[in-house]
């Protein structure tokens, strides 16, 4: 592996961790865009979640196909064709006048984002400092909760403030993309590409057999955290509109940036804690606090709510974050990308199922009623992924010392 200079080591750290934020304001910064979509063209409910779902489900295939290509071209390429690719789509979704644009343009946000998460997150790891190896799960946590906070509510101020939001936010995000486009070239290659053929290119992502039990133990922390943090972004607008009688924008957006500030702070506390200690905490707040989001909701307590809000946020944070110390330090520099890849594909199935079948109920049910038995539902699965993780103990002594 080629020697880096320090300063240019912190340059592709820094880098990769800011890339990965803007990835994720791309993601929730059409998210209180939504129910003035739904009013302008008219939309069912249906409609507005399929918006948000087709993003995840696209994403997957380019998991799928491409997640562990920067293992083997090398992240700069990656990490500046799916750049571009996410400028093109966030040009589309801004130009979008109709049902069948929007879904093409989130279509393609969804493909460009599955392939820059993973060449991302590796990279990020790539340029950790090796005797800071937490610093790696901590930024590729928070910078993700930073750009979901960050996108949600600056985009929501945009709608209050000016008459031409889409244009302010979705320029401003399509000229950002290109910049990071040209500016990974600017980083050093940690990684010698390989010459292989072009069958061999798109290997699929997977898990070295070592890693398997300790990535089984993971999932159900994985798929509760996701699954709160797509019905935020999908429908955390809506309920608190329609639930606690919000008027503008940035009080009905109010939420994300609570769960994205509340999942930082508990990620920089806990950062450094063992990773099984991280994980139970991380679950046992998932499902402590949508339990509370219930109650919020049965009583209509918009205090109530964001209280949850952040117990929730606190717990996605730190159980993502205890799943990647679980595993990050354990792989190998040329698998990094093929492993968060399957990370990532697990979340994003999460992140989607649970908004799809929301917007199937929704009609029948009402959003208040939807809300609540997803509620429960999540509840449950994060205290059964907390009881889970507590019962297995990690085998490195890394994870074993707090």
């Amino acid at each position: 592996m080629p020697q880096v200079s320090t300063i240019f080591s912190r340059w592709g750290f820094g880098f990769a961790a800011a890339a990965t934020t803007l990835l994720m304001v791309a993601a929730s910064a059409p998210s209180p865009f939504y129910p003035e979509f739904a009013r302008q063209l008219g939309l069912l409910p249906v409609a507005t979640t399929l918006i948000f779902a087709i993003y995840a489900f696209t994403m997957l295939t380019a998991l799928l196909l491409t997640g562990a290509l920067s293992d083997t071209v090398g992240r700069r390429p990656l990490i500046s064709a799916g750049a571009l690719l996410l400028a093109l789509s966030i040009l589309i979704f801004w130009q979008s006048g109709d049902l069948t644009m929007l879904l093409f343009a989130r279509a393609f946000q969804g493909i460009a984002a599955g392939v820059l998460l993973p060449a991302l997150s590796a990279m990020v790891i790539d340029f950790a400092h090796p005797r800071r190896a937490e610093a790696a799960s901590l930024w590729n946590t928070i910078s993700a909760m930073i750009g979901l906070g960050i996108g949600a509510i600056t985009a929501a101020i945009a709608l209050d403030l000016f008459a031409n939001a889409t244009d302010v936010v979705f320029g401003s995000l399509t000229i950002t993309f290109v910049l990071i486009s040209a500016l990974v070239w600017t980083t050093p290659e940690k990684l010698r590409p390989v010459r292989t053929r072009i069958r061999h290119l798109l290997s699929k992502p997977a898990v070295p057999d070592h890693l398997r039990l300790p990535f089984l133990v993971a999932v159900p922390a994985v798929i509760a955290g996701w699954a709160t943090n797509g019905m935020f972004l999908a429908l955390g607008s809506s309920v608190v509109k329609e639930v606690f009688d919000a008027t503008t924008h940035a009080q009905q957006s109010l939420a994300i940036p609570v769960f994205a500030i509340s999942g930082i702070a508990a990620s920089v506390l806990l950062h450094r804690k063992a990773a099984r200690l991280v994980s139970v905490y991380g679950t046992s707040a998932l499902s402590l606090g949508t339990a509370l989001s219930v109650v919020a909701l049965l009583s209509h307590s918009l205090p109530t709510y964001l209280i949850s809000v952040a117990i929730i946020g606190t717990g996605f944070g730190t159980a993502f974050m205890g799943v990647l110390k679980s595993l990050m330090s354990r792989i190998d520099p040329d698998e990094r990308a093929s492993v968060m890849a399957v990370i990532y594909t697990v979340s994003y199935l999460a992140f989607g199922v649970p908004t799809l079948i929301a917007g199937v109920l929704i009609p029948v049910l009402s959003l208040h009623t939807t809300a609540i038995i997803l509620g429960v539902v999540i509840a449950l699965l994060g205290a059964i992924a907390a009881v889970w993780r507590a019962r297995i103990r990690d085998r490195s002594r890394a994870d074993a010392v707090e």
